[in-house]
């Protein structure tokens, strides 16, 4: 079957370990599920994997792609749950935590095998690649917000870096349900964007808020961190799932952190439980999430390097067919 895959691992030039070609089909096991792929989802977690980030060298060759929306077996649409191992069904109590590919080949490929565990079924309502963005960009913004947030209708929020896949997403699920948003972006159209998304307003990195937030999401890390930290109400939290510009910032700003009793809380990923949650909410709303640009498989390297360039406001899915 066509493939994308990691073929080796390159820490400064992770697009030279990609490839694109034939790979042995998914093994059926007892307790896991074959899947044929209609749509998959780009994630930075997969220029990670190029790197070396979560994936050793010894487990390569391995197809990249932890989102996927597709078929199942009983000709089902389905959607999968990328985090492997939070139960033990499928993989036994004692496997760790990880996400799909750092342990078993992913969803850039025609077929994809999982835990039967890990396969929701798909709302009508949603098209197979609005579906395939929901499972980790969108998942991630939704525990940062609702879960380890803990924000309300009518609280404001700060969300950083306005066009990646999780700051989308957090700008439009705030909006829809009803929270204060502000936004920030190195790119003018960028912070239009944002707004049209649902921001009130978006600024440049760094710029000073027409009021101290409720809670800051925060993807970018050491460029935006004390930006974050200072934008934050007494009694603020602050979520981090990410650090795309470095994670050790030039300012931690520990004393604003413990004078104002600020939470910092880290999130990873989200529950199979909010997952079914979030297919809900979109369902019901009528929310979407923002696809900058629908590939074929085939294509899968132009993909990457526009999120490798940050030249992208949204997800950009791959389809098989």
């Amino acid at each position: 079957m066509f493939a994308a895959y990691a073929a080796r691992i390159d820490r400064d030039q992770p697009l030279n370990g990609l490839e694109l070609g034939e790979r042995p089909e998914p093994e059926a096991r007892p307790g896991w599920t074959t899947v044929t792929v209609k749509a998959a989802s780009l994630n930075h977690h997969d220029l990670w994997s190029l790197r070396g980030v979560g994936l050793p060298e010894e487990k390569l060759p391995m197809i990249l792609g932890c989102d996927a929306a597709g078929i199942d077996e009983d000709g089902n649409e389905v959607v999968l749950h990328s985090v492997i191992g939070q139960t033990g069904h499928g993989v036994g109590p004692n496997e760790p935590r990880s996400i799909l590919t750092e342990r078993y080949q992913g969803t850039f490929a025609e077929r994809v095998t999982v835990p039967s565990w890990n396969v929701l079924p798909k709302p009508k309502e949603l098209s197979f690649e609005e579906a395939a963005c929901l499972p980790t960009a969108w998942l991630t913004a939704y525990r940062m917000l609702f879960t380890n947030a803990g924000v309300r209708p009518g609280d404001s929020v700060l969300v950083q870096g306005a066009g990646g896949g999780v700051a989308t997403a957090a700008i439009a699920l705030g909006k829809a349900a009803g929270l204060r948003v502000f936004a920030t972006s190195r790119d003018e159209a960028k912070r239009k964007r944002a707004v049209e998304l649902g921001a009130v307003e978006a600024y440049e990195p760094g710029a000073r808020l027409p009021q101290r937030v409720d809670a800051v999401i925060e993807t970018v890390g050491a460029a935006t961190w004390s930006h974050s930290v200072k934008s934050l109400r007494p009694g603020g939290t602050l979520v981090i799932s990410g650090a795309t510009s470095g994670d050790r910032p030039s300012h931690a700003e520990l004393t604003r952190i413990f004078f104002l009793e600020l939470k910092v809380v880290g999130s990873t990923m989200g529950s199979k439980d909010e997952l079914e949650d979030l297919l809900s909410f979109c369902a019901a709303t009528g929310l979407r999430p923002v696809i900058d640009e629908v590939l074929p498989l085939d294509r899968a390297r132009e993909g990457f390097e526009k999120m490798a360039s940050g030249e992208l406001f949204g997800k950009i899915v791959l389809k098989t067919s």
